[in-house]
């Protein structure tokens, strides 16, 4: 098939296109899109744009009440989200959900804690209420070490105080380190002390063979219970192994993340199944980066794996994967790691760039089916064009190097969702640099 030009690509674009407006039913395509799909993947180019976390909250809203959606799993740490979990369910103690969010204290703060996920936790508990269908919210990722070791310990001091002596002495392991995982990671990759692994592993194991006592308790809050206990273990085991990856280089690091999140789906998968009677329907929450099929990307090239890779190799056409795109605005992000969060002007994208292609149409904000047409999946995945990526940290000045890669989209996701001018999203605690926000930019001229 012979290469359309640019013009010829965004006149397809914007044939195709279908316009979002702040109106009801305004994802009503999207959900068609989706039709009975179990895994809906909702990406997004940043950790800090308003309007990715809004879409993704009215979506995912729309797929709980209309498509009996059971979970939402998040790129965030295990118990920081399962608190919200407790939350939700009305379980907890929380007075009010920005008193649920309250554990999420880790750098960076705002991806959790800002105004968008405070209203979502605020209306899933208020459907929780009125429906006798509950949906709970999860965490994925695995950057909680020291507090899934606290809360494996305070869980068997509950049920069984013998095993939660055993697990102290296995987890001292850590102790000499306080809770600094990096300096753990670089003392045990470099030789300078023996690995926790065998200890970590041990502990996971001696959790699930008293499994049976365990659950034998209060029904459904005792398996509820004993599950958010053995992945805190889980989590534990396969952040130590992390931990000491991350001195062997970043392939190493990311796949072994990635893989862990998809390991804490597919458990989720299963305990949910074992609650439901029936396959749960589960919506997940992370940036682009990891819920693309890294297959497609320049980082599969050099030996990166994501979720969106092994959710679609293992549950195929039931995931549909939907990115995320902007063309310029304000976003939320750090200038370096546990750096204040900052209001930072986002530069118009880069020609040659998916998210310039995408400006190019006109349209202020429009979803893609990539695959609801031949020619348009073609000239969207050949040639490959940039696409952005902006995490916690953005660095404009170094933007090319730093948040563009090489993709082919129609083959990395089955949509995308377009708002070409964005704005940051706000957090519940807002620095000065925030408030200020960043000068206007002038470049090139410096006037």
């Amino acid at each position: 098939m012979q290469l359309a030009t640019k013009h010829e690509v965004v006149d397809l674009v914007r044939e195709h296109a279908h316009a979002l407006e702040n109106t009801a039913g305004n994802f009503d395509p999207l959900l068609d899109q989706i039709s009975d799909a179990h895994f809906v993947l909702l990406g997004e180019a940043s950790h800090g744009t308003h309007e990715f976390y809004k879409a993704r909250a009215e979506i995912t809203k729309q797929l709980i009440r209309e498509k009996r959606f059971d979970a939402v799993a998040v790129e965030a740490d295990w118990p920081d989200a399962y608190r919200v979990n407790r939350f939700v369910r009305g379980r907890s103690a929380d007075a009010d959900a920005e008193e649920a969010l309250s554990d999420f204290k880790r750098f960076p703060t705002w991806m959790w804690r800002n105004a968008d996920v405070l209203a979502f936790v605020g209306w899933l508990r208020e459907h929780n209420e009125r429906n006798k269908t509950q949906a709970g919210f999860y965490g994925l990722d695995l950057y909680s070490l020291f507090t899934s070791v606290e809360a494996v310990l305070k869980y068997l001091g509950k049920v069984d105080p013998e095993a939660a002596k055993r697990a102290r002495q296995r987890y001292s392991c850590f102790e000499a380190f306080g809770e600094d995982t990096q300096a753990y990671g670089y003392s045990a990759a470099s030789g300078m002390v023996e690995p926790c692994e065998p200890e970590v592993v041990k502990q996971l194991i001696d959790l699930q063979r008293h499994a049976g006592d365990y659950l034998s308790r209060d029904g459904q809050i005792a398996e509820d219970e004993f599950f958010f206990a053995e992945q805190n273990a889980r989590l534990i085991k396969n952040a130590e192994e992390y931990y000491r990856s991350m001195f062997r280089g970043r392939v190493s690091s990311w796949n072994l993340r990635d893989r862990h999140m998809v390991e804490t789906l597919q458990a989720l998968v299963a305990h949910l199944q074992r609650q439901l009677g029936r396959s749960p329907r589960v919506v997940l929450w992370a940036h682009n980066s990891h819920l693309g099929d890294a297959r497609h990307t320049q980082m599969g090239e050099r030996g990166e794996w994501n979720v969106g890779q092994l959710v679609r190799e293992h549950f195929g056409d039931d995931a549909v994967l939907v990115g995320f795109t902007t063309h310029t605005g304000t976003v939320s992000a750090a200038s370096e790691w546990d750096a204040p969060v900052e209001r930072k002007r986002v530069r118009p994208s880069m020609p040659g760039s998916y998210e310039k292609l995408f400006h190019d149409t006109g349209l202020p904000r429009f979803y893609l089916n990539l695959h609801a047409n031949d020619e348009l999946e073609y000239d969207l995945s050949e040639p490959p064009r940039l696409e952005r990526a902006i995490g916690v940290i953005y660095l404009p000045q170094t933007e090319r190097l730093s948040h563009y890669f090489h993709a082919w989209l129609s083959k990395q996701f089955d949509a995308v969702l377009h708002f070409d001018e964005t704005r940051a999203v706000e957090p519940l605690e807002r620095t000065p640099h925030w408030r200020a926000g960043e000068a206007p930019e002038t470049y090139p001229s410096g006037l």
